[in-house]
């Protein structure tokens, strides 16, 4: 770059003359500009002298292109475009043209997209874009406006509004609930279930549920593994056993009678599961409106109480 720098004298007149050239005028070009027509010429001048060949053959209303002036126009011309195309995509994501919401497959599936609608119904204009991924990116680095996370409500950087206590409890398709005739958590040992085994993201585990309702050290059946939580639901829906029901994200399947579930054995781990963004990077007025949808919505669905609901100031 620094021998281009020496080459051309200033980036600058690589502009100046790419606009030159397209217009056919020096007039023109300033006008295009905001500039006055003697500092085109000068501008081109300089590029002439730097490159050490006429550019342009000057007439008396236009100009005209040489030889090495169309060639020089081809590749500037291409190279403008793709730096004005990728500043333009950069300034859109600065600006948050669109709305990213980072969660896991589960929540974007059984959550999200059942309450889509009504998203769409009170906010038509927004452009929200649903990410899921086996980890936690961070936010900032990638852009993302909105994420939701598991935990206590505390990250470094991050405003956190809580969507929803962690309560867990067994579920099962009907059919696998009717024939277990469950007595008491100790029958849940001799049941077939599912096992969620994230390969990055913590999640608790059978053994922290039995351990929860003070059965230790216990033989734990193996059953099916999986490493997305909507497989997991997938799976008991189907009829594979018994798995962990997270409360948020299961209602709407045990409404609907997708699933059943053993509510009375909840554990309620402490924890939640929180909407986050940023606190470096100030969110759009459209982010806005979905972290507040969302915040709202969940108040309705789980009933979250405002004071336990924002963890951080927001913006």
């Amino acid at each position: 770059m620094r021998e281009l720098w020496k080459l051309v004298r200033s980036p600058r007149h690589l502009i100046v003359f790419e606009t030159a050239s397209r217009l056919g005028s020096f007039t023109r070009a300033a006008e295009e500009l905001a500039v006055r027509q003697p500092a085109v010429s000068a501008s081109i001048k300089q590029l002439e002298e730097a490159l050490g060949v006429q550019l342009f053959k000057r007439g008396h209303r236009k100009v005209q292109l040489t030889g090495h002036g169309l060639r020089l126009y081809a590749d500037v011309s291409k190279a403008l475009e793709s730096l004005y195309a990728s500043a333009l995509s950069i300034s859109n994501t600065r600006q948050n043209a669109h709305v990213t919401l980072n969660a896991s497959s589960a929540f974007a599936y059984y959550w999200m997209m059942p309450r889509l609608n009504h998203l769409h119904e009170v906010s038509p204009d927004i452009d929200l874009r649903l990410q899921s991924s086996d980890r936690e990116p961070d936010i900032d680095a990638e852009g993302i406006s909105l994420a939701i996370r598991r935990g206590d409500g505390n990250w470094p950087g991050c405003h956190a509004a809580l969507i929803a206590n962690e309560v867990i409890f067994p579920v099962a398709s009907a059919r696998v609930m009717q024939a277990a005739k469950l007595r008491n958590i100790a029958s849940m040992l001799q049941q077939r279930l599912v096992h969620l085994e994230e390969p990055i993201r913590e999640r608790p585990t059978w053994a922290q549920w039995f351990e929860h309702f003070d059965m230790q050290k216990q033989q734990i059946n193996a059953g099916l593994r999986l490493n997305d939580y909507a497989l997991v639901l997938q799976a008991a829906i189907a009829g594979e056993g018994f798995a962990f029901g997270w409360q948020h994200v299961t209602r709407p399947l045990i409404d609907q009678g997708l699933l059943a579930a053993k509510e009375d054995w909840a554990w309620h781990t402490g924890l939640g599961f929180y909407l986050v963004w940023s606190k470096q990077n100030p969110l759009s007025p459209k982010a806005i409106q979905v972290r507040d949808w969302i915040i709202e919505t969940a108040h309705r669905a789980e009933g979250v109480t405002e004071k336990k609901t924002l963890r951080q100031s927001t913006n």
